[in-house]
């Protein structure tokens, strides 16, 4: 049997305060379980981390958890996840997500998620990787962000060829299918 299709997804240790991207992370981690692929994710059981991680366990789907040691206690390990995989800093974090993985999504978070998300952007622009980026865009979380690329590119800072690394889709199987996820 072949190895399943890994999918990393950056996301909060916080629900934030629109139950819009609690829905959304349940979602995508429905959609990794019926479609057959398989979770590498920051290794909480809190926020938009947990439920995420319980969404894509109930919906079948093996789920590794990368967690710094020093992390444990503040984003609370999960510990119902097929591999919990601890770490000594969010260095080696960051590089044992990306070895699992073969796309990267970005739901919504805060400073470790965009920390995660353009670590891995620039490894892909570095020629470090070539998988698949995507941010799922959910009632406009990502708008901001995307202007903000779209304006490095218009003023020569990011080429197009870079800025088109990155998928922005609403839905989580337009991201998945976008990403080359099979199962779409």
């Amino acid at each position: 049997m072949s190895r399943a299709f890994h999918v990393c997804v950056f996301c909060g240790a916080r629900t934030g305060n629109a139950p819009v991207h609690v829905e959304s992370a349940r979602a995508l981690g429905r959609r990794i379980g019926e479609r057959g692929l398989a979770l590498v994710y920051g290794g909480a059981r809190v926020g938009l981390m947990g439920a995420l991680a319980d969404a894509a366990l109930a919906a079948g789907a093996p789920v590794v958890g990368v967690l710094p040691r020093a992390l444990s206690s503040v984003e609370v390990a999960h510990s119902g996840l097929t591999e919990l995989v601890l770490v000594d800093g969010l260095h080696a974090r960051k590089a044992r997500m990306t070895a699992e993985s073969d796309a990267f999504v970005a739901l919504p978070g805060g400073f470790g998620t965009l920390d995660e998300l353009f670590e891995a952007l620039t490894w892909a622009q570095l020629g470090l990787h070539t998988r698949p980026l995507g941010l799922l865009n959910v009632d406009g979380f990502w708008d901001p962000l995307v202007a903000a690329i779209d304006r490095q590119v218009a003023d020569g800072f990011v080429t197009e060829s870079d800025r088109a690394r990155l998928s922005v889709e609403a839905t989580p199987d337009a991201l998945l299918d976008a990403l080359g996820a099979p199962g779409g």
